[in-house]
């Protein structure tokens, strides 16, 4: 089997995410609905670009809406959203979302060893 991100038969770990680019913008603005597109895609290694066209993926799809305020963009993620694969159909994304921003808030509230 040839594995493109493999080279020389050693490990790949580090060449992939477990998240989509998709993913990784849905759960940015779940966590940020007033981000712009620059801090998404900071925050998930994107291309400003990448960004903007996962967003209207996403927008299409109905799990966000934008709305305007002045010259910022709003977005609202749609928690009742269902998974689009197959292996998850029926799951909503809202417990999902729901579980990454806990993780991101206990990071950045949890002292860690070197808090202490």
């Amino acid at each position: 089997m040839n594995d493109p991100d493999q080279s020389g038969g050693g490990s790949s770990a580090g060449r992939w995410t477990l998240l989509t680019g998709h993913g990784h913008v849905l759960v940015e603005i779940a966590r940020n609905p007033e981000a712009r597109i620059r801090d998404i895609s900071a925050a998930a290694g994107l291309t400003e670009r990448t960004v903007q066209a996962i967003v209207a993926d996403l927008e299409a799809a109905g799990y966000i809406t934008r709305s305007r305020t002045g010259r910022r963009t709003r977005y609202t993620v749609r928690h009742d959203s269902q998974f689009r694969h197959p292996a998850q159909e029926g799951l909503r994304v809202g417990p999902f979302l729901a579980v990454l921003a806990a993780a991101d808030e206990n990071e950045r509230t949890t002292p860690g060893p070197d808090d202490r």
